[in-house]
């Protein structure tokens, strides 16, 4: 299959793609994500098989409008999901329900009787849901267990020939994948942190349990990035906790027979002998969240063996850097 790279306005040609049951990566605000007909279990298996994904591991279904969500989902939980909707949508908050029955396949769900609904701020995806006329499922369009895609030529990377086309609209502008909340319980839960924070969140509802980003091995995950190795580059990444730890840590892995790279904010990278493998993370938390699976993947290209990489607080917007960093690391910290 010769994968198509589309440009920004050919909609219409993206939807009959997956009119004909075929894959397509579409862009969003957090990352790329790789688009399937929902309502067909083939063709969302057929995802699972190009990505490589666990069949246990849910997908996301995007949707153009909140209406479109409760087609599908339970209406009792509308309530409450609908402050959440028109507080964050579009937006990089995806919500968790219980469906009702039938209404869509295990393939989509991992087996469970909830799924999760997103509406993303990226005006050619809304578009491209609404030509289609049927949400999509979207997991990020990489190879499974590697680091998310910022940019078309990312998915491009990992998935041509193995899917129809690429929707490129530029660079991601938040670089992480949203936040997901599960309405299911009995106190709203964040299952994977995100740009939206339960501070955020709280503005809006009562109540927020913010301390439940993992599942053991037996339990089926109701978001992604709950249960298997992700966001990682075929280097060792090394989470350096406390910057002056930096030069230290550089001199250590410098000695190693083995490549080095480096990836921190312009500050740190200020103070990196030359002769070292650089990506910046830009100045701040913000900054080094959208550039976080770029500079990854670049470091990759690169060939480095070794990836020392910056870590922040994992307090507010922190939250999800942390927890991607941790992630693609293997929780693999520098200790001095």
């Amino acid at each position: 299959m010769e994968t198509e790279i589309l440009e920004n306005t050919q909609i219409q040609k993206a939807a009959d793609f997956l009119a004909k049951g075929q894959l397509v990566a579409f862009p969003t605000e957090t990352v790329y994500g790789l688009g399937a007909d929902a309502t067909r279990p083939d063709v969302v298996k057929d995802v699972y098989a190009a990505k490589g994904r666990p069949s246990d591991n849910p997908l996301i279904v995007h949707v153009a409008s909140p209406e479109m969500v409760w087609e599908y989902a339970d209406n009792s939980y509308k309530p409450l999901a609908q402050k959440l909707m028109k507080a964050f949508w579009p937006g990089p908050l995806t919500i968790i329900m219980p469906i009702q029955p039938g209404k869509l396949s295990k393939a989509v769900t991992g087996g469970l009787t909830t799924a999760a609904f997103r509406m993303p701020n990226n005006l050619a995806t809304l578009n491209l849901i609404k030509t289609f006329g049927k949400p999509i499922v979207g997991p990020s369009a990489n190879t499974s267990g590697k680091p998310s895609p910022t940019l078309a030529k990312h998915v491009y990377h990992d998935l041509h020939g193995k899917i129809a086309a690429i929707l490129d609209d530029g660079p991601t502008k938040l670089g992480v994948e949203s936040t997901v909340i599960d309405l299911s319980v009995d106190i709203p839960t964040i299952l994977r942190p995100g740009m939206i924070d339960s501070d955020d969140l709280l503005k809006v509802i009562d109540n927020v349990n913010s301390d439940h980003h993992k599942v053991t091995a037996t339990e089926v995950p109701k978001a992604p990035g709950m249960k298997y190795k992700h966001y990682a580059p075929s280097a060792q990444v090394i989470i350096v906790d406390d910057v002056n730890d930096f030069p230290k840590a550089i001199a250590e892995y410098s000695q190693k027979d083995a490549s080095l790279g480096v990836l921190a904010t312009d500050a740190i990278l200020k103070e990196v002998p030359k002769n070292i493998t650089t990506y910046s993370l830009g100045d701040d938390v913000y900054s080094a969240s959208k550039e976080l699976f770029a500079g990854l993947r670049q470091l990759d290209v690169d060939h480095m063996d070794y990836i020392l990489a910056q870590g922040f607080s994992d307090e507010g917007h922190g939250a999800a850097y942390s927890n991607r960093l941790n992630k693609s690391a293997g929780n693999a910290h520098y200790k001095n």
